[in-house]
């Protein structure tokens, strides 16, 4: 556990940054919701308030004063163990409280966590905001990929920022490194934060298998649409081909065919395809119907991490081949915070590595994304296996 003023100096920062990624935004940005996936940025800047007031303020501060009674209802996510909420897809609907408003009860409880961690360092405490400010960065990251889509699916395809990058170009030539069959562990191993989903490390055997060293481009995956391989039946799960029938996909999101050439919507606007670029915003399926069009598979969560000191990763969350499940071992913890991650280890896939939305200092080699196998607005890349 780190200590009470490194935790206080990371929150601060931390709620910092959260209000840096909205500054690019107008006021009408702020309440958008396209999808049931997509919240509004308000949302956010509430929701991540929310945690702190709930699960520190309340139980650690006897004399503090709840900001407006009305806000646990608006902000809580999915704790059942708290109390009701609005319904996920009506977050958009919140046209009060005001963005003012939301600001003004972000400042209130900043502060007043600022005045508690002065003078009170129980351990649980700090375990919790700890926990809390990790939080707040996966929705930092949750913020931006949000944010890209309203905008993306705004007719005039505004420019968020002209500064953030998407990508950085690997220029090593593509290699397959082998790993050689054996006993590997698993999971998290030190006294560094992790979520509760990466603990239970255990050994895995894993046969002898290759894995590439660079994640699949965007000139690769061109040549997969122009072979055909969004109609080719066989490369495809039935459950795959049936989402891309129904939901007419012919390429990744953010791909428009603009009198026969390919362009991408980024936070800094419509542009040409970079052809040396990781291909992103690809769900499961698509990954997985890539692989089999290079003769290849995706890696398992068990294979990339025995593999990932020997390749650059950070730009693409990856998918694998495997099912969020359980560690060995695994026990939800008590109470609401129990609810953070083992509820949802059902019908989900495992991606592994971070991208360029996550921010500093939240990634590492042990964790464990998870997404549904249709889902695509989160910076999701492919990196073959074999």
């Amino acid at each position: 556990m780190v200590s009470t003023d490194t935790l206080l100096d990371f929150f601060i920062e931390t709620r910092r940054h959260t209000e840096a990624i909205c500054k690019p935004l107008e006021i009408e940005d702020y309440v958008v919701q396209p999808i049931i996936d997509v919240s509004p940025p308000k949302w956010h800047l509430g929701h991540t308030t929310w945690f702190f007031e709930e699960f520190i303020l309340k139980t650690y501060n006897n004399n503090y004063q709840i900001f407006d009674d009305d806000f646990s209802f608006v902000f809580n996510s999915y704790y059942e163990t708290v109390g009701k909420r609005v319904v996920r897809a009506d977050r958009g609907n919140l046209s009060r409280p005001s963005v003012k408003k939301v600001f003004e009860y972000r400042d209130y409880v900043t502060q007043a966590m600022t005045n508690l961690l002065e003078y009170n360092n129980d351990k649980t405490l700090l375990e919790v905001l700890e926990i809390g400010i990790h939080h707040e960065k996966q929705h930092q990251e949750l913020l931006l990929t949000d944010i890209k889509y309203i905008l993306g699916n705004n007719p005039l395809l505004p420019i968020y920022s002209n500064s953030f990058e998407e990508y950085n170009i690997d220029n090593e030539p593509p290699q397959w490194i082998t790993i050689h069959e054996g006993i590997y562990e698993i999971g998290h191993n030190s006294n560094e934060f992790c979520f509760d989903n990466e603990l239970g490390r255990h050994k895995v055997y894993l046969h002898e298998y290759q894995i590439r060293n660079k994640l699949v481009t965007n000139a690769e995956y061109a040549d997969f649409i122009a072979s055909d391989g969004y109609k080719r039946f066989d490369l495809w799960h039935a459950e795959g081909w049936d989402w891309v029938q129904q939901n007419k996909i012919n390429a990744p999101l953010y791909w428009h065919n603009i009198q026969d050439e390919w362009y991408y919507y980024g936070l800094n606007g419509l542009t040409k395809i970079d052809p040396k670029a990781p291909v992103a915003h690809i769900s499961y399926y698509e990954a997985f119907a890539f692989a089999q069009y290079k003769n290849c598979r995706l890696p398992t969560e068990f294979e990339w991490e025995s593999a990932q000191h020997q390749f650059k990763w950070g730009q693409r969350w990856e998918w694998t081949e495997s099912a969020y499940l359980p560690y060995p071992n695994y026990k939800k913890p008590d109470g609401a915070l129990g609810e953070y991650n083992g509820k949802f280890m059902v019908n989900q896939k495992v991606l592994r590595g971070s991208s360029v939305a996550t921010p500093v200092n939240h990634s590492r080699p042990t964790y464990r994304n998870f997404f549904q196998t249709d889902l695509r607005w989160q910076y999701t890349g492919i990196r073959l296996a074999k």
